[in-house]
């Protein structure tokens, strides 16, 4: 006999709808999370430029890091642009732009 299926309390949470997201707010998203991350951590917080490199420069992150902040925004802006593949990004304003509405 096969178990039933979890019942949708212990299901995790769905993301949010999908948002309107300029970049300007995506990329002020992005930062504030970072920043939250970074608190956490119990790290400073430095300013966070749109061209600051998430690895290998002044962020003390890991890829298990980034990976909770693409979870993170992925159930704040309800998208996920990694569904697709992996998408490369280097800095965050590079992160920002995939979670951005698409240009007019």
């Amino acid at each position: 006999m096969r178990t039933p299926p979890c019942p949708p309390p212990c299901s995790p949470p769905p993301p949010a709808a999908a948002l309107d997201l300029p970049l300007a707010a995506a990329l002020d998203l992005v930062v504030a999370e970072t920043a939250d991350l970074l608190r956490e951590k119990g790290e400073p917080v430095p300013d966070i430029p749109p061209e600051q490199v998430f690895l290998d420069g002044i962020f003390p992150f890991d890829s298990l890091d980034l990976a909770t902040l693409i979870v993170t925004l992925e159930h704040k802006t309800g998208r996920n642009p990694f569904r697709a593949g992996l998408r490369q990004f280097r800095t965050v304003g590079e992160l920002a732009a995939l979670y951005a509405d698409p240009p007019p």
